[in-house]
């Protein structure tokens, strides 16, 4: 740590001159690295797939879905769009400015700080540094050290394929985050936990610095009752998918638990125990399918959570646990204690508790008697609940009859509410994120609004009032002397 920090200022002094130099604001050189970056992914895809492997016990399968997949559609849609994003816009002025025209231009923040999650290395890394270098940004990526493979192959590869001078990669724990927040950004950009998210904003506003905090919570979902078999296996599949084929729920937008109406329950649990067998196996670690439990600390935590009494009675499916392999197979609960930690504590695993209602429409009052979360998932045809959820609940986003799937949707935006986070970032919102939109108005001298200084009277009075209100015509009879202030 101590070599680390030694070369850190000097680092961050070679970064902050390349910002300078106003290079990195160039469009060729920003398409550069974007390339870069696609041909690393394309170069180095079987390394990292090794590295997830290594790491998570992730298949390659979902590691091109959710990590490789996901940001090579990101880069080539900044390459595609950049001249676009880059490009100042008209801004409309009020007929009494003329002759002015306005603008927004879109410039740089400056040298940025990414620290970003252990539980998609790559994917939560590389797609906010995409914004910021498209955006025009140099930048500092801290990866996190519980995925030691990965972070070593990003350490690795990026000074290969980027300008190492305006974009470095900053191994260490927690001490060096730590000591990286201590120096000075022009915005910082955080993935993961509430609680590390505090230390962030908190050592954030010795500068002033702007923050994005990308966080979590516990994403409920809402699964009303449905008559034909087609939509029930459709639907069961995407809830699986959405909590034990997302890194095994390791996760910020994975289903945490499900909302159920007493009389559909047990139909439902049927069907998830049916499906489960199907999609994972009769057994899920042999079959590879399913990701891994990050290190043994995360791993204990879950134990904890089903090895509490009230809790255990509560397990209606799976529960098997290998602490040698660090693997736990899905895991079904119904109706667990809503006082225990299983449903006040983000879960971030492959344990899935079902919460009855005496009716669907009392999700809403569940839902909002805890915290904001991310994601709120709703599986229904009932178009007035749908209504109901989106005017009546508040979180990062609602996606209706599946999950997950809008964290890859580039045209809308990524992010949180509340405890769940703030900012938003993927598409042209990654860019938005790391660009300050600085307003340029520019004015003729052949003409003056006189009447905007003083020395002050009731006539400059009633022309300001016209000219506020867009009243020309009044404006017009106040000059003329027709129309008097009241």
């Amino acid at each position: 740590m101590a070599e680390i920090v030694k070369h850190l200022e000097p680092d961050l002094e070679e970064l902050r001159e390349s910002y300078r130099s106003g290079k990195t604001k160039e469009a060729s050189w920003r398409k550069s690295q974007l390339k870069g970056l696609l041909t690393l992914l394309k170069e180095q895809e079987k390394d990292i797939f090794k590295a997830l492997e290594q790491d998570l016990g992730k298949h390659y399968a979902e590691s091109y879905r959710d990590e490789v997949g996901t940001l090579t559609k990101s880069v080539n849609l900044a390459l595609s769009s950049l001249k676009d994003w880059m490009s100042s816009r008209k801004a409309k002025l009020p007929i009494a400015a003329f002759p002015s025209t306005a603008e927004v231009f879109p410039e740089p923040l400056g040298l940025v700080l990414i620290i970003s999650s252990w539980n998609f290395p790559f994917g939560l890394s590389l797609e906010p540094v995409i914004g910021a270098i498209a955006a025009g940004n140099s930048v500092v990526l801290k990866p996190s050290e519980l995925a030691p493979a990965s972070s070593s192959l990003l350490a690795k590869t990026i000074p290969t394929y980027l300008d190492k001078k305006a974009v470095k990669v900053i191994e260490g724990g927690a001490a060096i985050g730590e000591h990286l927040l201590r120096c000075k950004w022009d915005k910082i950009f955080f993935t993961g936990n509430a609680r590390v998210g505090r230390i962030v904003l908190t050592a954030a506003a010795n500068y002033l610095t702007p923050v994005t905090l990308e966080l979590g919570g516990k994403c409920p979902a809402i699964f009303d009752s449905f008559s034909s078999s087609w939509d029930k296996e459709m639907v069961i599949k995407r809830v699986l998918g959405g909590k034990f084929g997302a890194c095994a729920g390791q996760a910020c937008i994975a289903i945490d638990y499900i909302l159920v109406q007493e009389g559909f329950a047990p139909t439902l649990l049927e069907l998830l125990r049916s499906m489960t067998k199907k999609m994972f196996g009769e057994n899920p670690r042999e079959t590879k399918s399913m990701a891994r439990i990050i290190n043994k600390q995360h791993f204990l935590r879950l134990k904890n959570l089903l090895d509490d009494p009230s809790v255990q009675s509560s397990i209606v499916h799976g529960g098997g646990m290998d602490e040698d392999n660090l693997f736990i197979e899905p895991t079904i609960l119904m109706n667990p204690p809503l006082k225990a930690s299983i449903m006040t504590d983000e879960i971030f695993g492959p344990l899935l508790p079902i919460i009855t209602l005496k009716k669907i429409e009392d999700s809403i009052e569940f839902i909002n008697s805890r915290p904001k979360a991310l994601a709120i998932y709703v599986f229904t045809k009932n178009e007035t609940l749908k209504r109901r959820i989106i005017s009546e609940t508040s979180s990062g986003s609602v996606t209706f009859n599946d999950a997950i799937i809008q964290y890859a949707a580039d045209t809308i935006p990524f992010g949180g509410v509340g405890e769940s986070g703030f900012g938003r970032y993927h598409g042209k919102f990654s860019f938005d994120t790391f660009t300050h939109e600085k307003a340029i108005l520019r004015r003729s001298l052949l003409t003056e609004f006189w009447f905007r200084f003083p020395p002050w009277n009731d006539f400059k009075l009633a022309l300001t009032k016209s000219a506020y209100s867009f009243d020309y015509f009044g404006f017009l009879l106040v000059l003329l002397g027709l129309k008097k202030n009241s």
